[in-house]
């Protein structure tokens, strides 16, 4: 095998598969990059749960394939001067990394020892721009759950409704959702539950345009196909929370408030909060503004918001500073709906324009009288 490329393009691609390269695995291989030259130069990462592929240009003198070390290829490549660079193998799996004055040899693995990665038969396709796909999943990864007993809430929910895509991420807590519409006129209504853990590897896929992520849905696996880039998933199996019958649909209060003045009041009486004791945040609802105070017994924090609606409703309850703040960072609007039935009760969080893009609910925390 011999081939030249440019050296940022190939960092690029060794970064991009590098994510799905296994940390330790107890086949060797998998702690590799699976390295093809062909008609171009195709870099693997593949974890046996997730893969990533991605192909480069490049002047390929003799096809052929070999399995370097993720992490010493990464440092090496990475560490290279601008310019184009060289990989070859001589004398089998002898390898030779050149690029400028700097020449590294190491000795390569057999491509024979690399898992070939899953095929996805295709059962549907979606396109969605990447830039709506990539603010969906950051407005509700935050929401999935790491708890391993309950693994089908390690996921988030993706749902297809005709022309509609709803991602949602519940851990018990918490819930957030999103809805955005897509493009899917010829695709059967389906569901399935993507791996939190891919995810993250796709939203960094995917960039701020509009060009389309192609999402194929199979039996046992999902592909997400963005530019000359692949990523493949198992999907995760189990029941998933019916969501729209836990959200509440009828509130006895609700509040209007500007999102930036409430994360900033949020904030600051977030930095008293004792993560050892995890003392909640007190909301209090009086005579249109929302009081937030908290007491950890040793230091004590309180900051107001102003709100519409409300006037004639009292309401205090208590949340989880973290589970706030995520909710209310995530939420896609300047003005934001608090909706509340009563202090034992989730609040949730809707676009105050009255559209349906997202809902956060978080669950409150139960107060102790005189605290």
């Amino acid at each position: 095998m011999k081939f030249s490329c440019d050296r940022s393009m190939l960092q690029a691609a060794v970064a991009t598969a590098g994510r799905c390269a296994a940390a330790k695995s107890p086949i060797p291989a998998l702690e590799g990059l699976l390295i093809q030259a062909g008609s171009d130069v195709r870099v693997t990462g593949y974890d046996l749960k997730k893969g990533i592929y991605t192909s480069i240009p490049a002047d390929v003198t003799e096809p052929g394939s070999i399995v370097l070390s993720a992490r010493f290829l990464s440092d090496i490549v990475r560490s290279l001067p601008a310019g184009e660079v060289t990989i070859y193998t001589e004398n089998g799996l002898n390898t030779r990394i050149q690029c400028g004055d700097a020449d590294f040899t190491t000795v390569a693995s057999d491509s024979a020892d690399y898992p070939e990665l899953p095929s996805v038969d295709k059962e549907r396709a979606i396109s969605v721009p990447q830039g709506i796909l990539s603010r969906m999943i950051r407005q509700t990864v935050f929401a999935v759950s790491d708890n391993e007993s309950r693994p089908v809430y390690t996921g988030e929910l993706f749902e297809v409704k005709g022309d509609e895509l709803t991602l949602v991420a519940v851990d018990g807590y918490r819930l957030a959702l999103r809805r955005e519409k897509v493009d899917a006129k010829d695709v059967e209504d389906c569901s399935f539950i993507v791996p939190g853990a891919t995810l993250s590897d796709l939203e960094k896929l995917c960039g701020d345009t509009d060009e389309k992520v192609s999402i194929t849905v199979g039996a046992k696996h999902i592909s997400f196909v963005a530019g000359d880039t692949v990523l493949v998933s198992r999907r995760l199996e189990g029941e998933f929370l019916n969501y729209a019958r836990s959200i509440p649909s009828e509130f006895a209060i609700e509040v209007e408030a500007d999102k930036e003045e409430l994360v900033q009041a949020v904030s600051r009486v977030s930095i008293i909060v004792d993560e050892r004791t995890k003392n909640p945040l007190r909301l209090k609802l009086e005579d249109g503004l929302l009081t937030i105070w908290c007491n950890t017994g040793v230091s004590q924090g309180k900051d107001q918001c102003s709100v519409k609606g409300g006037k004639d409703a009292s309401l205090e309850i208590g949340f989880n500073n973290r589970y706030l703040l995520d909710a209310l960072k995530a939420a896609p609007a300047e003005k934001l709906n608090l909706c509340f039935n009563n202090a034992s009760s989730p609040c949730v969080v809707l676009p105050a324009d009255g559209s349906d893009g997202f809902s956060y609910m978080i669950l409150p925390v139960r107060l102790k009288a005189g605290a």
